[in-house]
């Protein structure tokens, strides 16, 4: 990570949720080197503290964004801490490999809890700070899968489709307020998430080859991407889905 600061966010305060590791904690850490102050949100025990012990641009909130309480406590502290919100950042996910006879209703469930009701509720309880921004916007994490399907991903596919409608319909919605919205859609990115697919030789070789860049992306990849939303440089880009995936998804 480059660690020479830039003022490309300056003055602006972000929300990044599944802050603790892989595109979150890049994410987090591309912003506050750009200027950014940030409210980083994950699960309690994956070691956010630890993630940015003596960073005073970043406040840690442990919380799980599929309890209903969640967006009101980051509400909360935001007001607390900083008093403003000009980027959202949904990044929080799950990914749990089940073919489509092995999904259950709890597989579901959580899945669409986590991927695509947290987007929901958290966008909608921060939308009066959202609005008093001058350059507000929400980013959205879908994935490549949010318009294309794979082997034993039923219930994750189906969320990042969601993900993406989510993300449009939020557009067209927010748009009188000045608030643009988009959503990111990443190839095969090496996090721990994607580690346990990662781990099958063929499932890697298979993405590596996809990509006609010939490698797997980096969580640093996609937050990059995601800087250039949150900056002024995205001003009059809303409603888009952003393919972070090194050529993958037009390489047939």
């Amino acid at each position: 990570m480059n660690t020479t600061r830039n003022s490309r966010l300056s003055g602006k305060v972000a929300v990044v949720t599944g802050a603790a590791s892989g595109i979150g904690r890049a994410t987090v850490e591309l912003f506050a080197v750009n200027g950014c102050r940030v409210l980083a949100v994950d699960l309690p025990g994956h070691g956010l503290g630890e993630a940015f012990a003596g960073n005073a641009r970043i406040v840690c909130l442990e919380a799980d964004l599929a309890d209903a309480t969640a967006p009101q406590r980051i509400v909360d502290t935001l007001n607390g801490h900083f008093g403003q919100l000009d980027v959202l950042v949904n990044n929080a996910g799950i990914c749990i490999g089940a073919r489509f006879e092995d999904t259950t209703d709890a597989i579901w469930e959580r899945t669409f809890a986590v991927n695509v009701t947290s987007i929901l509720r958290l966008s909608r309880a921060a939308l009066e700070l959202l609005k008093k921004s001058n350059s507000a916007s929400i980013i959205n994490l879908g994935s490549i899968m949010s318009d294309m399907a794979g082997p034993g991903l039923c219930a994750y596919g189906s969320s990042k489709h969601a993900v993406a409608g989510l993300s449009k319909a939020m557009a067209v919605d927010l748009g009188k307020y000045r608030i643009t919205v988009n959503c990111l859609q990443p190839g095969s990115i090496i996090t721990g998430l994607s580690k346990p697919f990662l781990d099958d030789p063929a499932f890697r070789e298979f993405w590596e080859k996809k990509a006609p860049m010939g490698r797997l992306g980096e969580a640093d990849d996609v937050a990059r991407a995601a800087l250039f939303l949150a900056s002024d440089d995205a001003r009059f880009i809303s409603g888009a889905g952003l393919l972070v995936d090194g050529g993958a998804r037009v390489n047939f």
